[in-house]
């Protein structure tokens, strides 16, 4: 088995690869100057001619010596002044969290590594050590010398732990699974590691930079900088990763003294922890976010989930009786604030929402979460899919279709229309006598005058009839209201994205306590979207089961309910209802209503009754 000294010498070893092709590019930089300095030293010292042509070499050497220095000068400035990107987390404090930070220091002291500098939160299942020396990330420390009073001392990284680890990992777990990132402390703190490390961050940081110019007086000098960068960053690649493998390798075999078995514990629950956190964001957090809310639990929420997995999933059976043991969050002060903070930048990086809470951004807790977010985002669905068939192109009815009964001569007054949501009253003089609405059958001529002075009825009412009915007779409507239906909905999501870039800036994070660097959110916010676009026939099914649910809920006395693993449910008589996929397909894919028509009687909805929209 190699020793850690082993993989620490294979690192710098590749760390001064590194610096060498910085050293390269130096004299590269330097040789027109010193080529100009020979020339001039020679004519001074007579050992070189002084004819016209050497005059002439003088002056264009000494041309390129000014220009090479010029554009080094250059690209080193930006080099130093460009703020490596960061990775988005929260700070936490020695004050907010001391049985955590002593914890780590018992790790390192085990390990016999420095400790780290600072810890910080991130929403995410992995951890790692960042190196946060940089002058814009912070003040270096400083320590009283021999000869000036002071000197500057190299920081140890900071330790940048997953929030769901806190909450579902247990004390024990946490310790074993972090201790071979604290043992990377230990090669990080070698001079030749890094300085190598922090030329390849400034190279990456000089990158993004000129790619996010965009005036021509300074694009084109920070373009040059840009090929430098990238010209210094293809010849370091190889050994720049083969150097991080190294470290890790090194970090590993130290570590392998301090609880080898409990890490192995502790690797199933990262798996564990993964699967529960992607399901809770896609399923559960992200049907918030879309609605101008933000669950403020997030971390919380991961306990129920993983705990609702291992009910369901033999293979994660036994998991669950770890949590009579002492979780990790009880290093933590404040949890509960803590988990806040991480869950305000979960919707950050995930969705893009505001850097801050607001009007139009509000926290959601797990008991308002069915009624704030389910039911309302089941009846803005069902609002938009009216809004669509309202304004399809009218249809005749088939033609095995019953012909409409004939009209009495004194009809009884009409109901007050209906109005839906974000859209005007549907009334009577909306409709031309040529056109009936789109699903109605089309009338002949009344047979009397008196007829003729009366307006037309007024357009049906939100119900789930009428949705069935519109796709189940005419063959073209699906593929119709699907197409608009995507159409509506990229609108929508470009208007809230046009806000959340005009709402969400870096400067706005920074306020709060998150750093980002040059180049990171400079793409626009997600950083990291959670779901690809859905397809014309998904919205679809999603808009008619969104009406299905706001009809039982209405009509047959369901509640809207939230299911950890699968987001939004539909309740009935406390029981989740989880057979209504493949009948909503149907009538969607084939124009089958048959077994929905055959649920909706099974749990006793009247699909006749008008529903209430948002």
């Amino acid at each position: 088995m190699a020793s850690p000294e082993t993989g620490v010498l294979a690192a710098r070893a590749r760390a001064l690869a590194v610096l060498r092709i910085r050293s390269t590019a130096l004299a590269v930089a330097l040789l027109p100057a010193a080529v100009a300095v020979v020339l001039l030293a020679g004519r001074a010292t007579g050992h070189l001619g002084t004819g016209p042509g050497w005059d002439l070499a003088r002056w264009i050497a000494g041309g390129l010596a000014v220009l090479s220095l010029l554009l080094a000068a250059l690209v080193a400035v930006v080099v130093a002044r460009a703020r490596p990107a960061l990775s988005p987390s929260v700070p936490i404090s020695e004050k907010s969290a001391p049985d955590l930070y002593r914890l780590v220091r018992d790790l390192a002291d085990r390990l016999e590594v420095p400790a780290p500098s600072a810890i910080a939160l991130t929403p995410d299942c992995d951890s790692w050590l960042e190196d946060r020396t940089h002058r814009a990330h912070g003040p270096p420390r400083r320590v009283k010398g021999r000869a000036d009073g002071e000197r500057r001392v190299p920081e140890a990284p900071v330790l940048v732990i997953g929030s769901p680890f806190l909450w579902w990992m247990r004390v024990a777990e946490l310790r074993a699974l972090l201790a071979p990132v604290v043992a990377g402390t230990g090669p990080s703190a070698h001079p030749d590691i890094a300085a190598a490390r922090r030329f390849i961050r400034g190279l990456d940081a000089a990158v993004a930079v000129s790619a996010r110019a965009r005036r021509p007086v300074r694009g084109l000098p920070l373009r040059f900088v840009g090929r430098v960068a990238r010209l210094l960053l293809r010849a370091g690649r190889e050994h720049a990763t083969i150097m991080e493998r190294a470290v890790a390798a090194a970090a590993s075999e130290r570590a392998q003294t301090v609880d080898y078995g409990l890490r192995i514990v502790a690797q199933e629950q990262v798996g564990l922890a993964y699967a529960g956190w992607d399901r809770l964001l896609t399923r559960v957090a992200l049907p918030a976010w879309r609605m101008g809310r933000w669950p403020s639990r997030l971390d919380a929420g991961v306990v129920s989930a993983l705990t609702e997995l291992s009910r369901r999933d033999r293979l994660a059976d036994g998991f669950t009786s770890r949590l009579g043991e002492r979780p990790a969050c009880d290093l933590l002060e404040e949890p509960g604030a803590i988990d806040r903070a991480a869950s305000l930048l979960a919707a950050r990086l995930f969705h893009g929402g505001p850097a801050e809470p607001g009007p139009d951004w509000s926290p959601v807790g797990w008991n308002q979460y069915p009624e704030e977010v389910v039911d309302r985002k089941w009846r803005l669905e069902a609002a938009r899919l009216h809004r669509v068939l309202d304004n399809l192109p009218a249809t005749a009815l088939p033609a095995g279709s019953p012909a409409p009964a004939a009209p009495v001569q004194d009809p009884a007054p009409a109901a007050p229309p209906l109005s839906y949501a974000r859209t005007a009253a549907r009334t009577p003089g909306h409709h031309p006598p040529q056109r009936p609405p789109a699903d109605e059958p089309a009338m002949g001529p009344p047979a009397t005058g008196r007829r003729e002075e009366q307006p037309l009825a007024p357009a049906p009412g939100p119900t789930l009839a009428r949705v069935i009915d519109r796709l189940t007779h005419d063959e073209c409507a699906g593929d119709l209201v699907a197409a608009r239906l995507g159409a509506e909905v990229e609108r929508e999501e470009r208007e809230e994205a046009a806000r959340q870039a005009a709402r969400g800036t870096s400067q706005q994070d920074a306020a709060i306590g998150v750093a980002w660097g040059d180049g990171m959110a400079e793409g626009g916010l997600p950083l990291f979207p959670l779901q690809p676009p859905r397809t014309g026939r998904e919205l679809l099914a999603d808009h008619v089961t969104a009406m299905v649910c706001c009809a039982a809920v209405d009509t047959a006395g369901a509640t809207p309910g939230l299911d950890w693993l699968d987001g939004p449910a539909l309740l009935v008589d406390g029981a989740r209802r989880s057979d209504l996929g493949r009948p909503v397909l149907s009538l969607v894919d084939d124009g089958d209503a048959e077994p929905l028509r055959g649920w909706l009687t099974t749990i006793g909805v009247r699909p006749e009754k008008p529903v209430r929209l948002v």
